[in-house]
Protein backbone atom coordinates (compact mmCIF):
# COMPACT_ATOMS: atom_id res chain seq x y z
CA UNK A 1 0.00 0.00 0.00
CA UNK A 2 2.87 2.33 0.84
CA UNK A 3 4.34 1.59 -2.58
CA UNK A 4 1.10 2.53 -4.37
CA UNK A 5 0.65 5.63 -2.22
CA UNK A 6 4.16 6.79 -3.11
CA UNK A 7 3.51 6.18 -6.81
CA UNK A 8 0.27 8.16 -6.57
CA UNK A 9 2.02 11.04 -4.89
CA UNK A 10 4.71 11.13 -7.58
CA UNK A 11 2.03 11.07 -10.29
CA UNK A 12 0.22 13.98 -8.61
CA UNK A 13 3.42 16.01 -8.44
CA UNK A 14 4.06 15.37 -12.14
CA UNK A 15 0.52 16.40 -13.07
CA UNK A 16 0.69 19.57 -10.99
CA UNK A 17 3.92 20.46 -12.75
CA UNK A 18 2.02 20.67 -16.05
CA UNK A 19 -0.70 23.03 -14.72
CA UNK A 20 0.00 26.80 -14.80
CA UNK A 21 0.27 28.25 -11.33
CA UNK A 22 -2.40 30.89 -10.90
CA UNK A 23 -1.52 33.94 -8.82
CA UNK A 24 -3.89 35.06 -6.12
CA UNK A 25 -3.60 38.55 -7.60
CA UNK A 26 -6.56 39.55 -9.75
CA UNK A 27 -5.65 39.62 -13.44
CA UNK A 28 -2.23 37.99 -13.04
CA UNK A 29 -1.60 34.34 -13.92
CA UNK A 30 1.52 32.37 -14.67
CA UNK A 31 1.20 33.31 -18.34
CA UNK A 32 -0.67 36.61 -18.60
CA UNK A 33 -1.39 40.08 -17.24
CA UNK A 34 -4.88 41.35 -17.97
CA UNK A 35 -5.17 45.05 -18.77
CA UNK A 36 -8.27 46.98 -19.84
CA UNK A 37 -9.13 50.31 -21.42
CA UNK A 38 -12.24 52.24 -22.43
CA UNK A 39 -12.04 54.53 -25.44
CA UNK A 40 -14.57 56.25 -27.75
CA UNK A 41 -14.55 54.23 -30.97
CA UNK A 42 -17.87 55.87 -31.88
CA UNK A 43 -19.63 59.11 -31.01
CA UNK A 44 -18.56 62.78 -30.90
CA UNK A 45 -15.07 62.00 -29.58
CA UNK A 46 -14.32 59.06 -31.88
CA UNK A 47 -11.19 60.81 -33.21
CA UNK A 48 -9.66 60.31 -29.76
CA UNK A 49 -10.48 56.60 -29.87
CA UNK A 50 -7.20 55.99 -31.68
CA UNK A 51 -5.50 56.24 -28.28
CA UNK A 52 -6.93 52.89 -27.15
CA UNK A 53 -6.05 51.21 -30.46
CA UNK A 54 -2.52 52.56 -30.21
CA UNK A 55 -2.18 51.04 -26.76
CA UNK A 56 -3.29 47.70 -28.18
CA UNK A 57 -0.61 47.96 -30.86
CA UNK A 58 2.00 48.78 -28.21
CA UNK A 59 1.03 45.74 -26.17
CA UNK A 60 1.19 43.58 -29.33
CA UNK A 61 4.76 44.81 -29.79
CA UNK A 62 5.65 44.01 -26.16
CA UNK A 63 4.14 40.53 -26.49
CA UNK A 64 6.00 39.95 -29.74
CA UNK A 65 9.24 40.78 -27.93
CA UNK A 66 8.52 38.07 -25.36
CA UNK A 67 6.17 39.80 -22.97
CA UNK A 68 7.06 40.81 -19.43
CA UNK A 69 8.87 38.27 -17.25
CA UNK A 70 7.37 35.41 -19.23
CA UNK A 71 3.83 36.82 -19.18
CA UNK A 72 1.92 38.17 -22.18
CA UNK A 73 -0.43 41.13 -21.90
CA UNK A 74 -4.07 40.17 -22.49
CA UNK A 75 -5.69 43.45 -23.54
CA UNK A 76 -9.41 44.26 -23.32
CA UNK A 77 -10.64 47.32 -25.25
CA UNK A 78 -14.22 48.56 -24.92
CA UNK A 79 -16.03 51.40 -26.71
CA UNK A 80 -17.74 53.79 -24.26
CA UNK A 81 -18.73 56.35 -26.90
CA UNK A 82 -17.48 59.10 -24.54
CA UNK A 83 -20.55 58.38 -22.37
CA UNK A 84 -19.85 58.12 -18.60
CA UNK A 85 -22.72 55.66 -17.86
CA UNK A 86 -21.26 53.31 -20.44
CA UNK A 87 -17.78 53.76 -18.94
CA UNK A 88 -19.17 52.65 -15.57
CA UNK A 89 -20.60 49.48 -17.09
CA UNK A 90 -17.31 48.76 -18.86
CA UNK A 91 -15.24 49.17 -15.70
CA UNK A 92 -17.57 46.85 -13.79
CA UNK A 93 -17.46 44.20 -16.51
CA UNK A 94 -13.70 44.28 -16.92
CA UNK A 95 -12.98 44.16 -13.20
CA UNK A 96 -15.64 41.72 -12.03
CA UNK A 97 -15.98 39.50 -15.10
CA UNK A 98 -12.67 39.74 -16.99
CA UNK A 99 -10.69 40.25 -13.76
CA UNK A 100 -8.28 42.82 -15.19
CA UNK A 101 -5.20 43.69 -13.16
CA UNK A 102 -5.01 47.33 -14.29
CA UNK A 103 -6.41 49.99 -16.60
CA UNK A 104 -4.37 51.77 -19.24
CA UNK A 105 -5.12 55.35 -20.31
CA UNK A 106 -8.84 55.90 -21.03
CA UNK A 107 -10.07 59.02 -22.85
CA UNK A 108 -12.08 61.79 -21.24
CA UNK A 109 -12.40 63.66 -17.96
CA UNK A 110 -16.10 62.90 -17.44
CA UNK A 111 -15.77 59.17 -18.31
CA UNK A 112 -12.73 58.87 -16.04
CA UNK A 113 -14.41 60.64 -13.14
CA UNK A 114 -17.36 58.26 -13.47
CA UNK A 115 -15.14 55.30 -12.50
CA UNK A 116 -12.29 56.87 -10.49
CA UNK A 117 -13.63 55.97 -7.04
CA UNK A 118 -14.73 52.51 -8.17
CA UNK A 119 -11.25 51.67 -9.51
CA UNK A 120 -9.57 53.00 -6.38
CA UNK A 121 -11.88 51.10 -4.00
CA UNK A 122 -11.06 47.89 -5.88
CA UNK A 123 -7.30 48.62 -5.73
CA UNK A 124 -6.99 48.65 -9.51
CA UNK A 125 -3.83 50.37 -10.84
CA UNK A 126 -4.60 53.00 -13.48
CA UNK A 127 -1.86 54.64 -15.52
CA UNK A 128 -1.97 57.50 -18.02
CA UNK A 129 -5.54 58.84 -18.20
CA UNK A 130 -5.83 60.48 -21.62
CA UNK A 131 -6.99 63.77 -20.18
CA UNK A 132 -5.23 66.67 -18.48
CA UNK A 133 -7.53 67.00 -15.50
CA UNK A 134 -6.13 67.78 -12.06
CA UNK A 135 -8.58 65.26 -10.58
CA UNK A 136 -6.18 62.37 -11.26
CA UNK A 137 -3.30 63.60 -9.09
CA UNK A 138 -4.60 66.34 -6.78
CA UNK A 139 -5.14 64.96 -4.21
CA UNK A 140 -3.05 61.86 -5.00
CA UNK A 141 -4.61 58.38 -5.03
CA UNK A 142 -2.48 55.33 -4.31
CA UNK A 143 -3.19 53.40 -7.51
CA UNK A 144 -3.57 56.24 -10.03
CA UNK A 145 -0.68 57.75 -12.02
CA UNK A 146 -1.10 60.64 -14.50
CA UNK A 147 1.25 61.79 -17.24
CA UNK A 148 -0.92 63.89 -19.59
CA UNK A 149 -0.06 67.62 -19.27
CA UNK A 150 -2.53 69.47 -17.08
CA UNK A 151 -5.08 71.59 -18.96
CA UNK A 152 -4.37 74.36 -16.46
CA UNK A 153 -0.67 74.26 -17.41
CA UNK A 154 -1.37 74.07 -21.14
CA UNK A 155 -3.56 77.17 -21.03
CA UNK A 156 -1.03 79.13 -19.00
CA UNK A 157 1.80 78.20 -21.39
CA UNK A 158 -0.29 79.29 -24.40
CA UNK A 159 -1.28 82.59 -22.78
CA UNK A 160 2.30 83.39 -21.80
CA UNK A 161 3.49 82.68 -25.33
CA UNK A 162 0.70 84.72 -26.91
CA UNK A 163 1.38 87.78 -24.74
CA UNK A 164 5.13 87.65 -24.21
CA UNK A 165 6.30 86.20 -27.55
CA UNK A 166 3.58 87.36 -29.94
CA UNK A 167 2.53 90.63 -28.33
CA UNK A 168 -1.17 89.72 -28.11
CA UNK A 169 -3.20 92.01 -25.87
CA UNK A 170 -6.80 90.81 -26.10
CA UNK A 171 -7.25 87.12 -25.28
CA UNK A 172 -10.59 85.29 -25.44
CA UNK A 173 -11.42 81.73 -24.40
CA UNK A 174 -13.88 79.31 -26.05
CA UNK A 175 -14.45 76.14 -24.04
CA UNK A 176 -16.53 73.03 -23.47
CA UNK A 177 -18.79 73.51 -20.45
CA UNK A 178 -17.39 70.78 -18.21
CA UNK A 179 -14.29 70.07 -16.11
CA UNK A 180 -12.16 69.75 -19.25
CA UNK A 181 -13.01 73.24 -20.46
CA UNK A 182 -13.23 74.88 -17.05
CA UNK A 183 -9.74 73.79 -16.01
CA UNK A 184 -8.32 75.28 -19.20
CA UNK A 185 -10.26 78.48 -18.51
CA UNK A 186 -8.87 78.65 -14.97
CA UNK A 187 -5.31 78.26 -16.26
CA UNK A 188 -5.75 81.06 -18.81
CA UNK A 189 -7.27 83.40 -16.22
CA UNK A 190 -4.44 82.65 -13.77
CA UNK A 191 -1.71 83.43 -16.34
CA UNK A 192 -3.39 86.67 -17.41
CA UNK A 193 -3.93 87.83 -13.82
CA UNK A 194 -0.22 87.41 -13.15
CA UNK A 195 0.40 89.89 -15.98
CA UNK A 196 -2.31 92.30 -14.83
CA UNK A 197 -4.67 91.31 -17.65
CA UNK A 198 -8.09 89.69 -18.04
CA UNK A 199 -9.87 87.72 -20.73
CA UNK A 200 -11.90 89.96 -23.03
CA UNK A 201 -14.46 87.14 -23.36
CA UNK A 202 -15.10 83.57 -22.21
CA UNK A 203 -17.75 81.65 -24.13
CA UNK A 204 -18.86 78.09 -23.37
CA UNK A 205 -20.35 75.37 -25.58
CA UNK A 206 -22.24 72.19 -24.71
CA UNK A 207 -20.95 68.87 -26.14
CA UNK A 208 -24.11 68.30 -28.23
CA UNK A 209 -24.29 71.82 -29.70
CA UNK A 210 -23.92 71.96 -33.49
CA UNK A 211 -24.79 75.55 -34.45
CA UNK A 212 -22.05 77.84 -33.07
CA UNK A 213 -23.15 81.06 -34.79
CA UNK A 214 -24.18 82.81 -31.58
CA UNK A 215 -21.03 81.65 -29.83
CA UNK A 216 -18.89 83.04 -32.63
CA UNK A 217 -20.75 86.37 -32.60
CA UNK A 218 -20.04 86.75 -28.87
CA UNK A 219 -16.37 86.07 -29.43
CA UNK A 220 -16.13 88.44 -32.38
CA UNK A 221 -17.93 91.23 -30.50
CA UNK A 222 -15.14 91.22 -27.87
CA UNK A 223 -12.59 92.00 -30.61
CA UNK A 224 -9.89 89.59 -29.42
CA UNK A 225 -6.57 89.27 -31.22
CA UNK A 226 -6.18 85.71 -29.93
CA UNK A 227 -8.70 82.97 -29.05
CA UNK A 228 -7.90 79.79 -27.11
CA UNK A 229 -10.04 76.70 -27.86
CA UNK A 230 -10.80 73.92 -25.35
CA UNK A 231 -13.20 71.86 -27.47
CA UNK A 232 -14.13 68.59 -29.11
CA UNK A 233 -12.57 68.22 -32.59
CA UNK A 234 -15.98 68.71 -34.23
CA UNK A 235 -16.47 72.02 -32.40
CA UNK A 236 -12.99 73.14 -33.38
CA UNK A 237 -13.91 72.59 -37.02
CA UNK A 238 -17.31 74.26 -36.71
CA UNK A 239 -16.04 77.39 -34.97
CA UNK A 240 -13.24 77.94 -37.48
CA UNK A 241 -15.68 77.56 -40.38
CA UNK A 242 -18.21 79.88 -38.76
CA UNK A 243 -15.53 82.48 -37.98
CA UNK A 244 -14.29 82.43 -41.58
CA UNK A 245 -17.81 83.17 -42.85
CA UNK A 246 -18.06 86.09 -40.43
CA UNK A 247 -14.67 87.50 -41.39
CA UNK A 248 -13.35 86.85 -37.89
CA UNK A 249 -9.65 85.93 -37.95
CA UNK A 250 -7.81 86.15 -34.61
CA UNK A 251 -4.78 84.03 -33.80
CA UNK A 252 -6.28 80.66 -32.86
CA UNK A 253 -4.60 78.54 -30.20
CA UNK A 254 -5.64 75.21 -28.74
CA UNK A 255 -4.98 72.51 -26.21
CA UNK A 256 -3.29 69.23 -27.16
CA UNK A 257 -6.71 67.61 -27.56
CA UNK A 258 -6.87 69.14 -31.06
CA UNK A 259 -3.30 68.25 -31.96
CA UNK A 260 -4.08 65.74 -34.71
CA UNK A 261 -3.16 68.33 -37.30
CA UNK A 262 -3.68 66.10 -40.35
CA UNK A 263 -7.29 65.41 -39.41
CA UNK A 264 -8.01 68.93 -38.18
CA UNK A 265 -6.59 70.42 -41.38
CA UNK A 266 -8.81 68.16 -43.48
CA UNK A 267 -12.06 68.61 -41.57
CA UNK A 268 -11.56 72.41 -41.44
CA UNK A 269 -10.73 72.46 -45.18
CA UNK A 270 -7.41 74.15 -44.50
CA UNK A 271 -8.62 76.60 -41.85
CA UNK A 272 -6.44 74.91 -39.24
CA UNK A 273 -3.37 76.45 -40.88
CA UNK A 274 -1.45 78.77 -38.51
CA UNK A 275 -3.18 77.38 -35.41
CA UNK A 276 -0.74 77.10 -32.49
CA UNK A 277 -1.21 74.13 -30.19
CA UNK A 278 0.29 72.35 -27.20
CA UNK A 279 2.06 69.04 -27.81
CA UNK A 280 2.62 66.37 -25.16
CA UNK A 281 4.98 64.25 -27.23
CA UNK A 282 7.13 63.88 -30.31
CA UNK A 283 5.76 65.28 -33.57
CA UNK A 284 4.46 62.81 -36.11
CA UNK A 285 7.54 62.87 -38.37
CA UNK A 286 10.08 62.62 -35.55
CA UNK A 287 13.13 60.50 -36.32
CA UNK A 288 13.80 59.55 -32.71
CA UNK A 289 14.70 55.83 -32.31
CA UNK A 290 11.57 55.10 -30.27
CA UNK A 291 9.27 56.79 -32.78
CA UNK A 292 10.85 54.80 -35.60
CA UNK A 293 10.39 51.60 -33.59
CA UNK A 294 6.76 52.42 -32.78
CA UNK A 295 6.00 53.28 -36.39
CA UNK A 296 7.29 49.86 -37.45
CA UNK A 297 5.04 48.28 -34.81
CA UNK A 298 2.04 50.12 -36.25
CA UNK A 299 2.90 48.87 -39.74
CA UNK A 300 3.19 45.31 -38.44
CA UNK A 301 0.29 45.06 -35.99
CA UNK A 302 -2.15 47.84 -36.93
CA UNK A 303 -1.67 48.62 -40.61
CA UNK A 304 -5.38 49.43 -40.85
CA UNK A 305 -4.88 52.38 -38.48
CA UNK A 306 -3.50 55.78 -39.44
CA UNK A 307 -0.19 56.83 -37.86
CA UNK A 308 -1.21 59.98 -36.00
CA UNK A 309 -0.64 61.76 -32.70
CA UNK A 310 -3.54 60.11 -30.89
CA UNK A 311 -2.59 56.65 -32.13
CA UNK A 312 0.97 56.86 -30.84
CA UNK A 313 -0.25 58.68 -27.74
CA UNK A 314 -1.63 55.23 -26.91
CA UNK A 315 2.02 54.17 -26.62
CA UNK A 316 3.13 57.31 -24.79
CA UNK A 317 0.52 57.20 -22.02
CA UNK A 318 1.37 53.63 -21.01
CA UNK A 319 5.15 53.58 -21.49
CA UNK A 320 5.62 54.10 -17.72
CA UNK A 321 3.15 51.26 -17.03
CA UNK A 322 5.24 48.79 -19.02
CA UNK A 323 8.44 50.04 -17.37
CA UNK A 324 6.89 49.55 -13.92
CA UNK A 325 5.68 46.04 -14.84
CA UNK A 326 9.27 45.23 -15.76
CA UNK A 327 10.62 46.70 -12.51
CA UNK A 328 8.02 44.95 -10.36
CA UNK A 329 9.49 41.60 -11.37
CA UNK A 330 7.88 38.21 -11.43
CA UNK A 331 6.10 38.68 -8.08
CA UNK A 332 3.55 41.12 -9.51
CA UNK A 333 0.88 42.55 -7.23
CA UNK A 334 -0.95 45.86 -7.16
CA UNK A 335 1.29 47.02 -4.32
CA UNK A 336 4.55 45.92 -5.95
CA UNK A 337 3.42 47.69 -9.12
CA UNK A 338 2.75 50.91 -7.17
CA UNK A 339 6.24 50.76 -5.64
CA UNK A 340 7.73 50.26 -9.09
CA UNK A 341 5.83 53.27 -10.46
CA UNK A 342 7.02 55.37 -7.53
CA UNK A 343 10.61 54.43 -8.40
CA UNK A 344 10.43 56.18 -11.80
CA UNK A 345 12.70 59.25 -11.83
CA UNK A 346 13.17 61.24 -15.04
CA UNK A 347 11.88 58.30 -17.05
CA UNK A 348 11.38 59.31 -20.66
CA UNK A 349 9.74 57.66 -23.61
CA UNK A 350 8.34 59.79 -26.44
CA UNK A 351 6.86 62.36 -24.09
CA UNK A 352 8.22 64.53 -21.26
CA UNK A 353 10.46 63.21 -18.49
CA UNK A 354 8.33 61.55 -15.83
CA UNK A 355 8.95 61.39 -12.10
CA UNK A 356 6.69 59.83 -9.48
CA UNK A 357 6.90 59.33 -5.73
CA UNK A 358 4.86 58.35 -2.67
CA UNK A 359 2.95 61.64 -2.80
CA UNK A 360 3.56 62.56 -6.46
CA UNK A 361 1.08 61.25 -8.98
CA UNK A 362 1.43 63.86 -11.77
CA UNK A 363 4.48 62.65 -13.66
CA UNK A 364 5.23 65.85 -15.55
CA UNK A 365 4.07 69.42 -15.97
CA UNK A 366 5.83 70.35 -19.18
CA UNK A 367 5.05 70.48 -22.89
CA UNK A 368 6.04 72.38 -26.03
CA UNK A 369 4.25 74.42 -28.69
CA UNK A 370 3.87 73.70 -32.39
CA UNK A 371 2.30 75.52 -35.32
CA UNK A 372 0.33 74.14 -38.24
CA UNK A 373 1.62 74.82 -41.73
CA UNK A 374 0.23 74.31 -45.22
CA UNK A 375 -1.12 70.80 -45.71
CA UNK A 376 -1.43 70.12 -42.00
CA UNK A 377 2.26 69.62 -41.29
CA UNK A 378 3.31 70.78 -37.82
CA UNK A 379 6.54 72.49 -36.82
CA UNK A 380 7.85 72.89 -33.30
CA UNK A 381 8.08 76.56 -32.29
CA UNK A 382 9.29 76.27 -28.69
CA UNK A 383 11.42 74.10 -26.47
CA UNK A 384 9.87 71.98 -23.74
CA UNK A 385 8.47 74.41 -21.19
CA UNK A 386 7.57 73.76 -17.57
CA UNK A 387 4.54 75.42 -16.05
CA UNK A 388 4.92 77.95 -13.25
CA UNK A 389 1.25 77.78 -12.21
CA UNK A 390 0.65 77.64 -8.46
CA UNK A 391 -1.91 74.85 -8.43
CA UNK A 392 -3.03 75.61 -4.88
CA UNK A 393 -4.20 79.04 -6.04
CA UNK A 394 -6.06 77.70 -9.09
CA UNK A 395 -7.57 74.69 -7.31
CA UNK A 396 -8.84 76.97 -4.55
CA UNK A 397 -10.48 79.15 -7.18
CA UNK A 398 -12.11 76.06 -8.67
CA UNK A 399 -13.43 75.12 -5.24
CA UNK A 400 -11.33 71.98 -5.08
CA UNK A 401 -9.45 72.86 -1.87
Amino acid sequence: MKKYALMGLCLLVLLLGTVPIVSAERGVTDTEIRIGQWGPQTGPAALWGAVARGTGCYFDMINDEGGIHGRKINYFLRDDGYMPPRTKAIAKELIEDKQVFAFASGVGTAPGMAVKKYLDSNKVPWVGPATGSTHWAFPPSKYLFANYPLYIDEAAILVNYAVKKMGKKRIAFFYQNDDYGKEGLAGAEYALEKMGMKLVASVSVEPLDTDLSSHCMKLKAAEPDCVLMWLLPKHGAIILGTAAKLGFSPQWMTTSTLSDTDIMYKITKGLFKDVIYVSFGELIDSKSPLMIKYKKAQEKFAAQDRWGIFFYAGFLFVEPMVEALQRAGRDLTADSFVKAMESLKDFQGIGPKLTYGPTQRQGARSSFLAKVEEGGKAVQISDWMSSDVDLDVVLKKLGRI
